[in-house]
């Protein structure tokens, strides 16, 4: 025996993303746990770059855009939002991996950055290694992933749902596209109830949403930002949060396993990197301004209004976030099989 449970996480990684969380929490209660340092001498003398590696709209893109903002009246310096979507994340992602450590050029992604890896196929030109080749600056804000279904279907939670799709017609179920963590909380809700619901991969969140709305797939795994104006006027039924444990953010809605799926979890996260081999201390002080930036009153009613909690906390909240969630759906992608297209 290795110690795994059966979900893949070993034991006490749990209760250190709790630890993790719970560091993050105080840190942003207390404005930091240590003295917030300055910024290397002259940082920055020029422009600096948000890479976003997804096109504009989307999820990462406000969340960049605030940073830029904040960070460019703070500075007294342009902090530009450059979008370079393609080949899966891997076209931004590679430009920072390649850049000079010297904090000008910085990477606001999604923790699909950690997955990526496993199921993205290598001649999209995704080889970079995420742990060796970046420097983990912050932790920005987490927002849980739900299931979802029309309100046609006529299900009201997950076991409901389960019941169903053992004895009705065949169901589906919608995601962004094969290889997101959409599909990964699909399967893993398959496996926990002993379902087939079949995959329905779109290209993008968009198109999944539509017929989701529209009803020619009757269910969807959406993040809680997207989702909620849509549960708010009828027009989707959440059903189930793929969480660990309730969001404060939508606290009457159980998690899988309290309804009897242990196990279907799928974390939704975004943070900063930078290129490998940044100085410690620039690191450093680059995570306390955005960390302050996080607690500027108008910031966290951005994120409430987004659907987000803000996370924030020392690196390490983010490094530890980055290895468990690489480690942890690298062991589920190869379970299942899973690829991107």
């Amino acid at each position: 025996m290795d110690g795994k449970r059966k979900d893949g996480m070993r034991p006490g990684r749990r209760a250190g993303l709790r630890a993790g969380a719970g560091l993050a929490a105080c840190w942003l209660a207390g404005g930091g746990l240590l003295p917030r340092p300055a910024l290397a001498q002259g940082f920055p003398a020029r422009p600096v770059t948000l890479v976003v590696p997804f096109p504009p709209g989307g999820g990462v893109d406000p969340i960049a855009r605030l940073l830029s903002e904040k960070l460019g009246k703070a500075w007294g310096q342009p902090v530009v939002v450059s979008n370079r979507p393609g080949g899966g994340s891997s076209i931004g992602t590679g430009i920072v991996a390649r850049a000079e450590p010297d904090g000008y050029t910085l990477l606001v992604t999604a923790n699909t950055f950690a997955m990526a890896p496993h199921v993205l196929p290598r001649n999209l030109g995704y080889s970079f290694d995420v742990q060796r080749d970046f420097t983990p600056i912050a932790m920005i804000s987490s927002t849980p992933m739900l299931l979802l279904a029309h309100p046609g279907l006529g299900v009201k939670n997950a076991r409901e749902l389960a019941e169903l799709a053992r004895t009705g017609p065949p169901l589906a179920y919608a995601t962004s596209g094969n290889g997101s963590p959409m599909h990964i909380a699909g399967e893993l809700f398959n496996r926990a109830a002993g379902l087939s619901l079949l995959h329905s991969p779109y290209r993008g969140v968009g198109p999944a949403l539509n017929d989701a709305l529209g009803g020619q797939v009757k269910l969807i795994y959406l993040g809680y930002g997207g989702a909620k104006p849509y549960i708010e006027s009828g027009r989707l039924v959440p059903l189930a949060v793929v969480d660990e444990r309730r969001s404060p953010l939508i606290p009457d809605l159980p998690t899988m396993a309290e309804q009897g799926f242990p196990g279907v979890f799928v974390n939704i996260w975004f943070g900063v990197y930078g290129p490998a081999g940044m100085a410690p201390a620039l690191a450093d002080s680059l995570n306390a301004q955005i960390n302050a930036a996080l607690r500027e009153p108008d910031a966290v009613e951005h994120f409430k209004q987004r659907g987000e909690l803000v996370v924030g906390g020392p690196r390490e909240v983010l490094a530890k976030a980055t290895r468990d969630d690489y480690e942890r759906y690298g062991e589920i992608v190869k379970r299942f099989k899973i690829q991107a297209d």
